[in-house]
This record gives C-alpha cells, structure tokens and sequence, in this order.
C-alpha cells in the first residue's frame, strides 16, 4: 500500500473537518430521530461484508453484534427501561441511539436492523461507500491505485460522510460518543451507567474487536504497529474529554449524569496535560487551552459545546498532523497487550 505524506494527512484533515458532523448526518428529516446516524442514509453491515467478509466474521464474535439479540434480555436493561416506560428496545431512542443500527425506508419505517455495526463506526455508507470502493476504475485493485487516486478517493469519502481510520481521531470519536453515554435522563432517572469510565481506546480497538486485515489483504488481522498505537492512544484521550464536554454541555440538573460528566472532563484535562508534559506538542497546548477558557457548570450548553467542537478540530488536526514517532515519550502509559480486552 502507498503510504501518505504528512501534506496528505493535511488534506484529509481538512475533508474531514468539512464533512464532520457529530449527531445524525445533517439529514433535516431526522432532526426528531434521537440517533447518531442517519438512518435514511444506512444500508446495513451486508453491503460491507461483500468486501470485508473476514472483518464481519470478527463482528459477529463482539458484544456490538450480540447487543441486538441479547440487550433486551438482560435484568440490568429491564429495569432502565421500566423506569423510563419503555416498551421496544428497538424502536425507543433511548436505546436505538447507542445499541442498534437503525434504517428508514418507506415500506418499513424506522427499524433495528442490527446491533453496533460497521456503519455505526464508519458513519451511514450510502453517500460515501461507491467512492470508498473506487479504485480508479474498472479493473483497478487496491494494489494497483496511483497515489493521487487514493489521495481523493480518502479525501472524498470522508467529505461525504465517512470515518476512515486513515485518521484515527475519526475512530476515536466512534467510540467516545456512545461510551460517555449522551442522555441526561437515561442516567439520571432509568439509572444507566454514566458512561464507561474505565474505557480506554487502545486496549478496547486492539482486542476482540480488532479488525486490521485490510493492511494485509485479508490475510492477518495483526495488531496496531507501535506508532500507529501512539496515535490511538491520544486521540482516544482527547476524543474523551470531547464527548465528555458535550455531555456536561446537556446537563440540567446536579445529578449523576452532570457530575460524572464533569468529572471525567475534568479527568481527561489533567491526562492530557499530564502527557503534553512529556511530549511538548503545541496543539495539545491548544486543546488545554480550550479546556480552560470553559466552566464546567449546569445549563451552559452554548459555551461548552462550542468548546467541544474545537476540541473536536484540533482532534483531527493532531490525528492528521502528529506521527506517532513523535510519541514515544507515552509509551509507558499505553495498555500493553496482556490489558487489551
């Protein structure tokens, strides 16, 4: 595979910031929906598969593919949702927004067509999945790509809706947007946990989610190299005290949702600043900055949510812009393998 220059990294960064959106897609038509995709835009983990049929086998050894069939049935769920009054796991918000993948059409409405699914992580395939397969026309392979072909092929997908995992801060924000658990009454009146606080990027991506067999055709599914690993590891970081701002953003009373909120945010600043300690990097200089120009109180949603999105920013900008031999100094901190889950 052609590798890509730190100036093409540059160039996705700025795709990626064009195109990135944090709620369902920027479809209007589901300006009601409560869920992170559009689900008019979804087509279902089968139109992955067809490419990416050893990844889908390892999805469906997960806990993101097991959810659809199993959530339901769990004492801990039934008790959320009786406190919340719901009926349907599958068609109520509060729990579609996070454990399903949900897709709209005429016929059928909006419905659960599967748990966690690549689509939740990559973001809705429709727009973006005919450019994601083009290798320069018929006949052209992976392989055979030119450079500036992939170079507008990534560039081009991302501007159109997806997550590509050429930028890992893209991944990170996949991941960090459920696992802070973004619903106010969800915690604070069904009792749901107020996000996983014991989350962390590496030892979860590198585990038995881990689906790396595009790097080698399909043939292994290796782990991360170390630099790769860096990258994730502050991305993941960063990702945290993003989502965690947007969080606390929405909180409206002192309860379990706004304190727990507000003291991971707080969490993630002070790890953040712990590394940037070791590694001297203006742009988490800035990211701190942000953090500190914010109050973490109730009902300031406008302040902090403008932070978050510049968090947000200099997230994909650090992912396009920092390699990972530039890291090395936070080597000690990362879980080393006998930790990955």
């Amino acid at each position: 595979m052609k590798k890509v220059t730190i100036g093409v990294l540059v160039s996705l960064w700025m795709g990626a910031c064009l195109g990135m959106t944090l709620n369902n897609d920027g479809d209007p038509r589901d300006s009601q929906l409560d869920v992170h995709l559009n689900p008019h835009q979804v087509l279902g983990y089968d139109n992955c598969e067809k490419c990416h049929a050893a990844e889908v086998s390892v999805w469906k050894q997960t806990p993101h593919h097991e959810t659809f069939l199993t959530l339901h049935r769990q004492p801990a769920a039934k008790q959320i949702a009786s406190k919340l009054g719901i009926q349907s796991f599958k068609t109520d918000s509060a729990c579609i927004k996070c454990h399903y993948t949900m897709q709209a059409d005429q016929q059928h409405g909006l419905q659960a067509i599967s748990g966690i699914s690549c689509e939740s992580c990559h973001g809705a395939a429709k727009n973006w999945v005919e450019l994601h397969n083009d290798y320069g026309g018929n006949g052209a392979t992976r392989e055979s790509e030119s450079a500036a072909h992939r170079l507008e092929r990534l560039r081009s997908s991302i501007a159109a809706g997806m997550r590509n995992p050429i930028n890992v801060y893209l991944v990170a924000q996949s991941c960090y947007r459920c696992h802070t658990v973004p619903d106010e009454r969800l915690v604070n009146v069904g009792g749901h946990k107020a996000g996983s606080m014991d989350f962390e990027i590496v030892s979860w991506s590198q585990g038995s989610i881990r689906h790396n067999f595009v790097r080698t055709n399909g043939k292994t599914n290796d782990a991360s190299d170390r630099n790769r690993l860096r990258q994730l590891f502050m991305a993941g970081m960063i990702a945290e005290l993003e989502f965690s701002l947007r969080s606390t953003a929405t909180a409206t009373e002192k309860a379990a949702y706004g304190i727990n909120s507000a003291k991971r945010a707080s969490r993630s600043a002070k790890r953040l600043a712990a590394a940037q300690k070791k590694l001297n990097q203006p742009l988490l200089d800035n990211i701190l900055a942000v953090y500190k120009s914010v109050q973490l109180k109730l009902n300031n949603r406008q302040q902090l949510t403008e932070a978050a999105d510049s968090v947000a920013a200099l997230g994909v900008r650090f992912a396009a812009t920092v390699p990972g031999s530039e890291l090395e100094a936070i080597d000690p901190y990362i879980p080393a393998q006998d930790k990955w889950k």
